[in-house]
């Protein structure tokens, strides 16, 4: 197979396909771990703060949250002890099978615990299953497929985030449930047939080991400041802009322009190299916040919105397929984990920093310092840049 790729990219040729039957099985898993996931993602803080009082909500989110991020670091020690079918199939029946307690149980120490095995059973899901992804996606094709990875994951999300609220109160909370449920536990079936790269080649590395590695710390560090943003910008924009009408364009337009940059990103990935992109993703996701500063402004916000979604689309493709290619196919689940858990922990330390800044210094200056914050992140990304620069004329 080496051989092969060698040979079809040296002479320019056509490039291997993309979409094979591995990927497009691997498909019906994603859409159930998103729709079982999204669909509840607004849903069940809405649920717990309904029965449970004011704090209910936060609660539930900080337990799914924490449970998400402790599932991402652990995940990549299961699949190297039981492949990736088995752990991929454990996540989704994890995040399915807890959901209808909710309906059959009332009080918040019911809905903690369902959060928390929900929030566990994403994780493995997501990791486990991101790692085989990207085994199955040829190296040469990796930004296109990640990017049309994060389409078929990212429209089922815009879809179930405000369905799963419109159901609840439409509905009832019981349709919620059992929709949620069925998703994941039905995407189960499609595992089996699933390659299971349970041995892939080259050296095994651990998550203890992409902690030390400065190849993957950076480029996750410079995605974890563009995340810290998007977590601001969802939270708190309802809040700070006074047109609502502006916050729903601004709202549809960030995505939007997120997931045409990320492919855009994937195209140029694959012909050019995805190192380049980090810094500009950077620098614009940053004006992006800069723009968004002018919150009495309805134009200045939908463009901060269009803007920070560009930099933010580019910065999710670019980084997640340069540090793909930074470890052997050993090592993918490392990744998917380490990547995860900066696009996580930077939505949720940024949505909570901000709500602590802001309620002293207002929210124009709050996303002019979160702009500074994430300009932060310069070091590391131009430190990745020269050394990618450097070693180019060593590979060729």
């Amino acid at each position: 197979m080496t051989t092969t790729i060698d040979s079809a990219a040296g002479s320019g040729c056509a490039r291997p396909p993309l979409l094979t039957r591995a990927l497009l099985l691997r498909f019906v898993s994603l859409l159930g771990t998103s729709v079982g996931f999204n669909l509840l993602l607004s849903a069940v803080p809405l649920y717990a703060q309904e029965s449970g009082g004011e704090h209910a909500a936060g609660l539930a989110t900080g337990a799914l949250m924490l449970a998400t991020v402790v599932g991402e670091l652990a995940t990549p020690w299961l699949t190297a002890r039981f492949g990736y079918r088995p752990v991929l199939a454990a996540g989704l029946v994890l995040l399915g099978a807890p959901t209808p307690l909710l309906a059959w149980t009332g009080g918040m120490a019911a809905v903690v615990t369902v959060c928390l095995l929900r929030g566990l059973g994403f994780a493995v899901a997501l990791v486990a299953g991101g790692a085989l992804t990207a085994a199955l996606i040829p190296a040469e094709r990796r930004g296109e497929g990640l990017a049309l990875v994060g389409l078929v994951s990212g429209l089922p999300a815009l879809a179930c985030l405000p369905l799963g609220v419109w159901l609840g109160q439409h509905l009832g909370w019981d349709w919620v449930f059992a929709i949620g449920a069925a998703a994941p536990l039905a995407a189960v079936a499609s595992v089996p047939a699933l390659p299971d790269r349970t041995r892939a080649d080259g050296p095994t590395v651990g998550v203890r080991e992409g902690l030390r590695s400065g190849a993957l710390l950076r480029p996750a560090a410079v995605f974890g400041a563009t995340a810290l943003a998007a977590g601001i910008l969802v939270t708190f924009l309802p809040l700070a802009v006074p047109s609502a009408t502006a916050v729903a364009v601004a709202l549809l337009v960030q995505p939007g322009a997120a997931t045409l940059a990320r492919w855009l990103a994937g195209r140029y990935g694959d012909r050019r190299g995805s190192a380049g992109l980090v810094l500009p993703a950077l620098l614009v996701s940053a004006a992006g916040v800069l723009l968004l500063a002018a919150t009495g402004s309805p134009v200045a916000v939908v463009a901060g919105a269009a803007v920070f979604g560009a930099g933010f689309g580019v910065a999710q493709n670019a980084t997640l397929a340069l540090m793909y290619a930074r470890v052997p196919p050993a090592g993918y689940g490392t990744v998917t984990a380490l990547w995860n858990v900066a696009y996580d922990g930077g939505m949720g330390i940024g949505a909570v920093a901000f709500g602590a800044v802001a309620g002293g210094t207002g929210y124009p200056w709050a996303f002019v310092l979160t702009a500074a914050v994430m300009l932060a992140a310069l070091a590391p990304a131009r430190w990745d840049r020269r050394r990618a620069g450097a070693s180019t004329p060593a590979r060729r």
